[in-house]
């Protein structure tokens, strides 16, 4: 047996194995009871309640299912405890052990298609199967966050999504693609150079960067005499192609197979694998330079499904990507509370390059729509100022070893209200100031954030992950005549994912946006730590948070019109169901209308006090 398949074996039969399941069910049974998909019998029990799902076998007797917790104040989001999930069938109890039996025995509930049902089945199983060799190497090499940095936090900051059940999935990795290139394990990537023929590919640049430039700084004069060497070796010219990286599995796996015929006409050439060492990110696809990390981080294709989605870079998106930081960087650069007093960081995507080869048809668009292409972003290690150090957003939520928060030094230190005033003033603001005062929502779940720091008090945030992570309504954008020459989402792309678009009229779509990654997911997570850990409770975290944003409105008067157009404090937001898109074709928008930790009304109501609307 070899060593791999020992270690794999060995992570199979450790607790870890059974802790993920456990931490699986109660994501899955979260989503399902608050997305609405099972509507469960409740009975108050000590501090919570007890929740019974019953479904029937596969002799169709009836089983029931039942785990405790409560409804928080956070979204009125469902929060299970860590006591198992138990199964009671055929008179007898034990914890139930199979995601899939249970996925089958309340099926009835669900009312999903069979195949979409069978492939949740399959994310679920993978994602206990990776998150368990996960979770063995971390613990297995004591993997600790002190006096980590912000680029081995950006691979150790493991956990993935806190509310999607399949957050690991990576549909297309056996266990020996896991162990080479998730980055739990912070492996040492060398991307594969290409040359594609220009007349098949589509650049785009950013103003702020001069290509020739570009490449000598990020590649090297003899890495580039190299590549350009290698074209003319094969015989070609240089200035007919542009060179483009693909990740080593999406080679292997997808280029090979799919782009065969480019391959042996001269479309596309093999050029060599990068002298730079890389070191892949928290969303797989994305790698960061591990040789000289000033350089470009690179967003590559993979065909891999994980969370909700295929992970290919779709060609719109990849050519929208350096317009759209443009854009951003240019309302940054005009707008002083941004650049003076936020000191807004954004990490721009200033070069996309896609090989987008016409398909024959549209039966066969799939196979190679996305597959090659790459967005470079900008490092953030090009911003940080002597003494500010950086970590992932949510690292903020993060566990270390011993089940203690990475930020507990900084609670320690700081005290809690004080430092989360400081969070807020500095990660918030700036993004509703883009929102209120620009039209801007941006996408900004954790992994799109980072947090600057000196010590642990928060001082300025980055952002990052533009390429299809903005919504806005034209037509109240504060300057809409900026607005650029943008690539609407192609129709074959929106049919199988209605959730992907920039421009809508529907301004409480451009608002939940921003307020369904952000403060749902995002904050939402802190929100729950914070009184679990701290003893900082959900009520008020939220009610500081509310404060902060009041008076920032009282510091903009000017922008009043626009804090009703968006409005943070309505009793009712929509957030997107992630749970049910797994189980429901994506061919329409999936989101439910929730409470709004945010609005004093709900606080009040919750509370049985009858909200006086004149106390506005």
């Amino acid at each position: 047996m070899s060593q791999q398949a020992r270690s794999t074996l060995e992570a199979l039969q450790s607790e870890r194995y059974v802790q993920v399941r456990r931490r699986i069910f109660r994501q899955l049974i979260q989503g399902l009871i608050y997305e609405g998909l099972i509507r469960p019998v409740e009975h108050p029990v000590a501090n919570g309640v007890r929740f019974e799902l019953s479904g029937r076998d596969r002799d169709q007797r009836p089983v029931l299912y039942t785990c405790q917790g409560k409804r928080t104040h956070t979204f009125r989001r469902v929060q299970l405890t860590e006591v198992p999930v138990m199964r009671h069938a055929d008179r007898s109890v034990s914890e139930a052990d199979s995601l899939t039996r249970f996925l089958l025995e309340v099926q009835d509930h669900l009312g999903a298609d069979p195949d979409r049902l069978a492939a949740f089945c399959r994310e679920l199983e993978q994602t206990l199967f990776n998150d368990t060799l996960a979770q063995h190497h971390r613990h297995t090499n004591r993997l600790a966050f002190a006096g980590l940095s912000y680029d081995q936090l950006e691979s150790y900051v493991m956990d993935g999504h806190p509310y999607h059940p399949s957050y690991k999935s990576r549909i297309g990795f056996d266990a020996e693609d896991q162990l080479t290139y998730g980055p739990e394990t912070r492996p040492s990537v060398h991307p594969i150079w290409l040359a594609v023929q220009a007349s098949d590919a589509r650049l785009v640049a950013s103003e702020s960067i001069d290509l020739p430039s570009f490449w000598r700084e990020e590649l090297g004069d003899e890495q580039l005499e190299r590549f350009r060497a290698a074209i003319i070796e094969q015989g070609y010219q240089p200035d007919d192609y542009h060179l483009l990286p693909v990740h080593p599995w999406q080679w292997q796996h997808k280029i090979l197979p799919a782009l065969h015929e480019e391959l042996t006409c001269g479309k596309i050439l093999l050029l060599d694998f990068a002298v730079d060492a890389y070191h892949p990110q928290q969303s797989i696809r994305t790698l960061a330079n591990g040789t000289s990390p000033a350089r470009a981080s690179l967003k590559l294709s993979m065909s891999i499904i994980n969370t909700s989605t295929g992970r290919v870079l779709a060609p719109h998106t990849v050519q929208n990507a350096p317009k759209v930081t443009d854009w951003l960087k240019s309302i940054l650069a005009r707008d002083a509370f941004l650049r003076d007093e936020c000191r807004l960081i954004l990490l721009g995507e200033v070069l996309g390059i896609t090989y987008d080869r016409p398909p024959l048809s549209d039966l066969v668009q799939g196979v190679t729509y996305g597959v090659l292409g790459c967005i470079w972003r900008e490092s953030i290690h090009r911003f940080l100022e002597p003494g500010e150090e950086a970590v992932p957003y949510n690292g903020l939520t993060a566990l270390d070893l011993d089940g203690s928060p990475l930020i507990a030094p900084w609670i320690e230190a700081h005290g809690a209200e004080a430092w989360l005033t400081d969070l807020f003033r500095t990660s918030v603001l700036p993004v509703l100031h883009l929102l209120y005062a620009h039209g801007l929502a941006l996408e900004t779940h954790a992994q799109n954030m980072v947090l600057v720091h000196r010590a642990g008090k928060p001082i300025r945030v980055a952002l990052k992950d533009f390429h299809d992570g903005v919504r806005f309504a034209p037509s109240h954008l504060a300057e809409p005549d900026r607005l650029p020459a943008l690539l609407a989402t192609p129709e074959a792309h929106a049919r199988i994912n209605r959730n992907s678009f920039l421009e809508t009229d529907d301004l409480i779509a451009v608002r939940d946006f921003m307020h369904d990654a952000f403060f749902f997911i995002n904050l939402g997570e802190l929100a729950l730590l914070m009184e679990a850990k701290f003893s900082f409770s959900e009520q008020r975290f939220w009610t500081l948070l509310h404060d902060v944003i009041r008076s920032y409105q009282r510091r903009f008067p000017a922008l009043a019109e626009r804090f009703q157009l968006f409005d943070l404090f309505a009793p009712t937001t929509f957030v997107e169901q992630l749970t049910k898109r797994r189980l429901y074709p994506d061919t329409e928008i999936r989101v439910q209308e929730v409470p709004n930790p945010l609005s004093l009304r709900f606080a009040e109501e919750e509370e049985g006090v009858m909200f006086d609307a004149a106390s506005k």
